[in-house]
């Protein structure tokens, strides 16, 4: 048998015979209270972590989860920022700021490649001033990452030089309840990943603007809830544009999409993936995606409009109530789609025509019981290249009858025996189906004999 203390000392020597190079390397893919927690093993480790590249500080993991503070207006949805607490939970409050002054006096002017911080009201109400000074030391030290998760508060902003660093390479700033932020002047040559989460901007369609102007080499662009459909207008133009994320659905949920932005235009011709959600806007003056290879679309119509189609698709034929037609003939040269169900009820009511799809060849519906598929043919007819149809839930509305009525699973069958009929080239098609409901496997099991024999049909049970 072998000596497990033999093998114990070994295995310490080994790690003890690394470089201390090599050492800091593996001590930043932790978190720095992990790190900090290696001081322990002995006088060497205790200081390695003044020279480990990235640093990750986290409240909610270095605060005991029974110590944490609960934003009672968070927990209800609300935008809030808790000011009071008692004498016990301001002395936890400042245990964390300490730790982190203590880590950045320690690691001095050293290289520093990563700087994350995530401070929110819900775990610990920090004092949100302590950010700026923070901040200002990792950027002189040249930090390319920097990765802001912070609730902040009316009184505390972020300091402007984040927008005047020439070593950004990768820029992430989730900011709740703070006030605007400031870019009067931009300067971020190398930034190559820009990521803006619950932002809000000064005169914001112009601050916008200005915000990517300074940004030359940008290559990747998530924007989430930033309340851009609230707008005058938004701009997205940006020429070394590659992967853009565009999502105001938090408007969407919280049933907040009353109005429609008035322009939104997009002028990225070396954009390869593109994921849009937004309330339809009144107009797109310029969508320009040329190399677009792979969309993800979720636009949806504003309550006014859906009241409208209500009452006039009784008595009328081809009824339109917005115009989202340069948005869909921008995305033509699509390889790669997804739709979302309220999607479809755009290009029914929205879209005067339906452009050729010519290099579309996988399409994703996702369904919902509300809405109808009057559209979703004339698409189909329109991509003549199609070789891969995935259906989300087979359910959606039957147009021709009033009030709220179902498709059943047989209706649902008959539809999907049209697009197989009409789609000679069609090489696979996937069906998520409910597997709850006793005899529709059997009957989708029949799609398979209806299919090409080229065809492949794929079924897959919905997970509740």
């Amino acid at each position: 048998m072998v000596d497990s203390k033999r093998m114990d000392s070994g295995s310490k020597d080994m790690i003890n015979d690394l470089p201390d190079a090599l050492l800091c390397h593996v001590l930043s893919y932790l978190t720095t209270k992990e790190a900090a927690s290696t001081s322990l093993l002995s006088r060497r480790w205790r200081y390695l972590l003044a020279f480990v590249p990235n640093l990750e500080f986290d409240d909610s993991a270095y605060l005991h989860r029974d110590k944490r503070v609960k934003n009672p207006l968070h927990e209800k949805g609300l935008v809030g920022f808790v000011l009071t607490v008692d004498d016990k939970r301001k002395k936890l409050s400042t245990s964390f700021p300490d730790f982190v002054d203590r880590i950045l006096d320690l690691q001095g002017n050293s290289p520093l490649d990563k700087f994350s911080l995530k401070m929110v009201d819900d775990h610990d109400p920090v004092d949100p001033g302590c950010v700026a000074p923070w901040i200002h030391k990792v950027l002189v030290r040249g930090v390319s990452d920097l990765h802001l998760v912070i609730d902040m508060n009316e009184w505390t902003s972020l300091p402007a030089k984040i927008f005047l660093t020439e070593t950004l390479v990768k820029l992430t700033l989730k900011i709740r309840d703070g006030p605007p932020i400031d870019v009067k002047h931009v300067h971020l040559p190398k930034l190559k990943t820009l990521h803006l989460e619950s932002v809000m901007f000064d005169e914001e369609d112009i601050w916008f603007s200005k915000l990517l102007s300074g940004c030359p080499e940008l290559e990747e662009l998530v924007l989430h809830h930033i309340w851009s459909c609230v707008w005058t207008s938004c701009s997205v133009s940006v020429a070394t544009l590659k992967r853009l994320t565009f999502c105001c659905n938090n408007m969407k949920f919280c049933g907040m999409h009353e109005e429609n932005p008035n322009n939104v235009s997009f002028d990225t011709p070396n954009l390869v993936y593109l994921e849009y959600a937004e309330v339809i806007a009144n107009n797109y003056p310029k969508v320009n995606f040329d190399s677009l290879v792979e969309a993800k679309i979720d636009i949806w119509m504003t309550n006014d409009q859906l009241d409208e189609v209500r009452i006039r698709d009784i008595y009328e034929k081809n009824v339109m109530v917005g115009n989202a037609t340069d948005l869909i003939v921008g995305i033509r040269n699509v390889r790669v789609l997804c739709l979302s169900a309220d999607t479809l009820e755009v290009l029914t009511y929205c879209c005067k025509q339906i452009p050729i799809f010519n290099n579309l060849t996988h399409v994703t519906i996702q369904s919902t019981p509300k809405v109808g598929w009057k559209s979703l043919l004339k698409l189909l007819k329109n991509s003549p290249k199609l070789q891969t149809l995935v259906f989300q839930g087979l359910l959606h509305r039957d147009t021709k009858e009033e009030g709220v009525a179902i498709i059943k699973i047989e209706k649902q069958i008959e539809k999907v025996k049209h697009f197989l009929e009409t789609m000679p080239h069609l090489e696979q098609l996937v069906l998520h189906y409910d597997s709850s409901i006793d005899g529709d496997m059997k009957q989708l099991l029949m799609l398979s004999s209806l299919a090409s024999p080229k065809c492949k049909v794929q079924l897959i049970p919905l997970v509740t």
